[in-house]
């Protein structure tokens, strides 16, 4: 899909000016980062920085599908800014969090360092794919977090906008969901599918006893059934007759789920389904997932809240220019002052995080200041968190496409492993660590 249109007209009339005003090709330096964090959070997740990866190496401004023609007749460029864009290439360097990593309020999510003409243009976009896939991978992370172990499967398609529902299981399966039931997401990105029947296919037959015959005979004792459509405990029981003690899993959607799920469970074991599984449905949360921690449930499947971010469906994360070009070629820290909340901090930024003898995190250290050279948070003791994803236009293929996705994976939960016990809790508070912001000197001595 040509990406470039999923753009705010006031990038391309910001543009516009500059490339009149000379402005345009000045150097600049552009950072996302999220001031807060969504109420009660005590980490976020980074998310969605591969799939954009592949959306800008596809940001063009064609002239075959009409898009420069449709530009210029709605008056929103003219004719000579429709040339640079037909021409344009992002020829700058994207550096920021690895993909999974947990982040913190003024975390440097993302740094793209330019021109301002090619950064600017690619503001909507860059915060439209971070905003929505580090929501659902917080979210995701919260339940996963919570199940202790126990799978978490996506089944949010129905609950979203069809491309978001792909998003979405992506995210989560960075914040270590184990499957979605969306196929798209599995032909895409190779994330395992799941699914298996509605209650309206046993609606469908003329008996409960006919639905299990049919779904038995079409995907074998492999596969899961529904057994709340009628009467729990009978459906338990027919489950076992037909299927036998290999049945793989039972689900249950409605319900005083705690409550059923151990009565389900006893039943199974004295029908000898004692390798049987209980698979949980019904509006899950993480807190809805943490209170079904003590009842014998072997998985979840989690749809509304995952997709929507569990009451936060925004990262917040925002794009600002914190340094330009100057008048004698040097980069110069630039920054909002303005009141409200929304004061900037200006300058390159560096990010690590303090990590004691027991391997625990202690504080995210965002490095700042006058430097302009590349800052090694090693030098100060630090875990370094951020890597390079393109340099001067070209784009690391390790951090985009399937190719990258179980790497994400693991690297998450490498990161929550760090963080301190009190960033599992599911109870309002504060972020785990404390950012600490830390003026450098240019260490070239300029």
């Amino acid at each position: 899909m040509n990406s470039s249109l999923l753009t705010d007209k006031y990038e391309l009339t910001m543009l516009e000016a500059a490339l009149a005003d000379g402005t345009a090709n000045r150097r600049s330096v552009f950072e996302v980062f999220a001031r807060r964090l969504p109420r009660g959070r005590r980490y976020g997740v980074v998310a969605g920085t591969g799939r954009l990866l592949e959306l800008l190496q596809d940001f063009r401004f064609d002239t075959a599908d009409g898009t420069l023609s449709w530009l210029i007749e709605s008056g929103t460029v003219t004719k000579t800014t429709a040339k640079w864009l037909e021409a344009f290439r992002f020829s700058g360097s994207i550096s920021g969090y690895a993909e999974g990593e947990a982040y913190f309020p003024g975390s440097p999510v993302l740094t793209v360092d330019g021109t301002f003409a090619e950064c600017v243009i690619l503001e909507t976009l860059v915060l439209s794919v971070l905003n929505h896939d580090s929501a659902v991978a917080s979210a995701a992370s919260r339940m996963t977090a919570a199940a202790e172990g126990r799978p978490c499967l996506e089944m949010g398609a129905r609950r979203t906008h069809e491309e978001a529902a792909v998003a979405a299981a992506r995210a989560a399966y960075v914040a270590g969901f184990a499957g979605t039931s969306i196929l798209e997401a599995g032909r895409r990105w190779g994330i395992p599918t799941i699914g298996t029947a509605a209650h309206a296919f046993t609606l469908v037959h003329d008996s409960e006893r006919q639905a299990f015959t049919s779904q038995l005979a079409s995907q074998g004792t492999g596969t899961t059934l529904l057994v709340d459509t009628y009467d729990v405990k009978q459906a338990v029981k027919l489950a076992i007759e037909l299927a036998g003690a290999d049945l793989r899993a039972v689900r249950l959607d409605s319900g005083d789920l705690p409550h059923l799920a151990r009565a389900v469970r006893r039943q199974l074991d004295a029908l000898g389904a004692t390798r049987t599984t209980i698979t949980v449905t019904s509006d899950l949360d993480e807190y809805s997932i943490a209170g079904l921690a003590a009842a014998p449930v072997d998985s979840y499947g989690v749809g509304t809240r995952l997709v929507t971010g569990s009451g936060a469906p925004t990262a917040q994360m925002i794009y600002k220019l914190v340094a330009r070009e100057g008048a004698d070629g040097s980069l110069e820290p630039v920054e909002k002052r303005s009141g409200g909340g929304k004061r900037t901090v200006g300058g390159s930024k560096w990010a690590g995080r303090r990590i004691d003898d027991s391997g625990q995190a202690e504080e995210e250290v965002v490095l700042a200041g006058p430097a302009v050279h590349p800052v090694a948070p090693e030098a100060y003791g630090l875990r370094p968190l951020q890597v390079t994803y393109a340099d001067h236009g070209v784009y690391d293929a390790a951090r985009s496409g399937r190719v990258c996705l179980s790497a994400a994976r693991q690297h998450h939960l490498a990161s929550r492993s760090e963080l301190p016990p009190s960033a599992l809790r599911l109870s309002e508070g504060e972020p785990a660590i404390p950012t600490v912001l830390a003026n450098v000197r240019d260490e070239a001595g300029a």
